[in-house]
């Protein structure tokens, strides 16, 4: 799969997450206790995947992108702070409402950016071939962090400096 096309699917997959958890309700407890997982979850394969393969060769094919890069791991890092307290918050925390509330506002600011920016500069820069090559990398890597399980388990770990690119 290509690349973009692969996280723009994941972005539709993590709102979905957020919809349904919205629509869950407090009294829900053990539906809003796993799509907070969920959550956090896909939210941090999707980081690793940026991080690790689409952010350095966005920047290597697209020169005119990197302020967005650098925007967009600070992004991730203040993600991976909400990300942070959410996993160490009870269910039952009258915060958890406010943290989720503004966990997806920056997700969706985030999303919106990468969609209208970044991506059309990648896609102006790579050709269908390696947007291809780096999509199936990429589900190489996502395979990988789901078979070790709990990919949201290094998040606390990776709260202090953006990711480098």
């Amino acid at each position: 799969m290509n690349a973009i096309e692969m996280l723009k699917q994941q972005h539709r997959e993590v709102d979905e997450l957020f919809e349904e958890f919205e629509a869950a309700g407090e009294g829900a407890r053990k539906t809003r206790e796993r799509l907070c997982r969920e959550i956090a979850d896909a939210l941090a394969v999707h980081a690793t995947i940026e991080e690790r393969i689409f952010y350095p060769e966005a920047k290597e094919a697209a020169e005119d992108a990197e302020d967005l890069l650098r925007e967009s791991v600070e992004e991730h890092l203040s993600v991976k702070r909400l990300l942070a307290q959410l996993l160490e918050s009870s269910v039952d925390d009258p915060q958890l409402e406010a943290r989720m509330s503004v966990l997806k506002e920056q997700v969706e600011h985030h999303v919106e950016e990468e969609e209208k920016e970044l991506f059309p500069k990648v896609r102006k820069a790579c050709s269908a071939e390696q947007l291809d090559e780096m999509g199936s990398r990429m589900q190489k890597l996502v395979e990988e962090l789901e078979e070790q399980g709990q990919p949201s388990a290094s998040i606390p770990d990776e709260t202090d400096e953006p990711a480098p690119i």
